[in-house]
Parts: structure tokens; sequence; C-alpha cells
């Protein structure tokens, strides 16, 4: 899709926004936080008002793991423990402006499945298909994981995909790892957008 038709870019009826893992521990002060990562909310809350304004579904995904989930260091994974279900840490940041209406997508729940894609393990994909939802807009935590992943899948599936590039951080445990995965996104078919870009 070029510049030109980004900037044109208007909402309709097919689209859905997905809010990926914007959770207290992925944020400064959590356990696995990403830098700057409470900067993607309130750029995030801007897009929930616009899809708000349209009557448009807000989807949100969340890890929600059991204390003993095969990703944490203890049980040979490589992160330490985070988003644990029903903990403080696994709550969305306090600022996230949610609609009671979003659809709460909960992955890697069983102790020995990773999922960094929302898509995983989850409904999310027949939740939009039911939808008639063609065109998904993506943006959250992190980048260069749970975000990469999600709109990875999203583009396998078929959908038409936007990268939020004013609403996503990544973790970066290798220098330079979110500008690969953001390179790699749109070299695979996703439209890096922002917020301006919606009218």
């Amino acid at each position: 899709m070029q510049k030109e038709d980004i900037m044109r870019l208007m909402l309709s009826k097919y689209d859905a926004l997905i809010v990926v893992d914007v959770q207290k521990d992925f944020c400064p002060g959590g356990s696995l936080a990403v830098s700057e990562g409470d900067r993607v909310v309130p750029v995030l809350n801007r897009y929930i008002e616009k899809f708000g304004l349209n009557t448009l579904p807000v989807f949100a995904t969340r890890d929600w793991h059991p204390e003993n989930h095969i990703s944490f260091k203890a049980y040979g994974g490589i992160w330490p423990p985070h988003c644990v279900k029903e903990t403080d840490g696994a709550k969305f940041h306090p600022g996230l402006r949610l609609p009671d209406s979003a659809g709460i997508i909960s992955k890697a729940t069983t102790p020995r499945k990773e999922a960094y894609s929302g898509f995983q393990g989850t409904k999310l994909k027949s939740m939009l298909q039911r939808l008639r939802i063609k065109r998904l807009f993506i943006g959250g935590l992190a980048t260069d994981y749970c975000v990469k992943n999600t709109v990875l899948d999203a583009l396998r599936a078929g959908f038409t995909t936007f990268l939020l590039m004013d609403a996503s951080r990544g973790v970066d445990v290798n220098p330079g790892d979110s500008e690969k995965a953001i390179e790699q996104m749109l070299s695979t078919g996703a439209s890096g957008i922002t917020i301006d870009e919606i009218i």
C-alpha cells in the first residue's frame, strides 16, 4: 500500500483493533518491563476512541500464565516470571481505557505451551471471522515478540494488517531486535500506520 493511500485511510465496518499485552508486568516497574512501554497507552487510547466512535470491535490480548509456565527461567524458558494469572502484574495498565465491550484474549494459559501470538491457542481468528472482519490494526507490547507474532499470524490468516508504528514498543533483548521485527512485518505484507493517518 502506498503512503498516499494510507494518508486517506478511513475506518470501515470490516475493521478491528487488537491491543497486544499492555499489562503491568510489561510496563515500567513490572517484572519484565519494556523500556517506555507505558508510552503506548495514551496513543492506544486514541485508537480505542476512534474505533469506539465508529462502533468497531476492540480486542485486547494478555499473557495469562500459570505459575509454572514454560517461558519462565525456572522451567527452561528465558524470561523471569511475569503475567501470572490473577496477579497484579497480569492486569492491564491502569491507564488503558478499554471499552466494556472489548474482547479479552488470554494466551499461554497452560504450563507447557508458549504463545507469543494472540492467535495461538485462542479463538481470536474465529471471533474475527464471525464479525466478518477483513482489516486488523495491531499495536502494543512488545514489538519484537507478541506484536510481531500476532501481526504475522494475522497476515497468514488472510487479514489486511496494519502495524501501529506509534503505539508499539520492543524489549530489544539484543540491540536492534525491534527494528528487525518491524522490517520483517512490513516485508511480509503489513503496512505501517500512525494515528494521524486515519481519518
